[in-house]
């Protein structure tokens, strides 16, 4: 069994958002969230879809699964009291009902609209052969380390850096094994699920995703994201006076 565990438990203070989290924001006539969804939705392989969400927002999530007739949604727990909390709660949601040591989860923020069917089944492929898998993109820029922000004596070799994304593979099997020793050893805020296995002194596997997934983090994000969708729809009806001669 293949579960999709979105966790939508923040309020996005990095996108200045007073009124509504990131998640709930319309790009393209639709909320970022429901985007999200709907590719697992869509999704041949994926069977189910848990969501942690900001507990004073489940209402109006279910609204909006109703109102978009969204399929699979098993369940929708409440998130915690940072990413990682949430991403516990949706995990042990997901165990309810994934009882399989081989079941795969597909840890995923719910701010990436722009997931491909082919990203998520090369994620399942390789979860299935090397128990977890992490998409990643080659760093083009520069890297510079800096402690207090101001100041910098390091950089890293860019050839050997790579920018994490989501969807995150894992089996059953190895994401209660590191929730369990995460609680154990007091590693309470890893960034990301990679994260937390790297600090459990574990490797995990990469393979290559795609540019276009970003992850709507700011304002910029939010632009870029628009823009795209925006593109997107020229390129429909640009083809389709094309096809009637207009």
């Amino acid at each position: 069994m293949i579960t999709a565990m979105l966790f939508a438990g923040g309020i996005g203070a990095r996108m200045k958002s007073v009124d509504m989290p990131k998640q709930f924001l319309e790009v393209g006539g639709m909320p970022i969230i429901i985007h999200t969804m709907g590719h697992f939705a869509r999704h041949p392989e994926v069977d189910a879809i848990v969501i942690a969400c900001k507990e004073d927002w489940i209402d109006y999530l279910k609204d909006l699964i109703k109102q978009y007739n969204v399929p699979k949604v098993k369940a929708i727990v409440p998130g915690g009291a940072n990413g990682f909390d949430s991403i516990h709660n949706g995990v042990v949601a997901t165990a309810e009902f994934q009882k399989n040591d081989d079941d795969i989860i597909l840890i995923c923020d719910g701010v990436r609209p722009m997931l491909s069917e082919q990203l998520i089944t090369n994620c399942i492929n390789d979860t299935k052969k090397y128990g977890t898998a992490v998409p990643v993109t080659p760093a083009i820029d520069s890297l510079l380390y800096s402690e207090d922000g101001e100041n910098c004596a390091k950089s890293y070799q860019r050839s050997t850096m790579y920018i994490t994304q989501a969807p995150q593979g894992y089996t059953m099997e190895r994401i209660l094994w590191a929730h369990d020793e995460a609680y154990k050893r007091n590693i309470l805020n890893p960034v990301s699920s990679s994260e937390l296995f790297i600090e459990l002194g574990e490797s995990v596997h990469i393979f290559i995703g795609e540019r276009f997934n970003i992850k709507v983090t700011t304002p910029e994000d939010l632009t870029t994201l628009r823009s795209q969708f925006y593109y997107e729809n020229y390129k429909k009806f640009a083809k389709e006076e094309l096809k009637y001669g207009l």
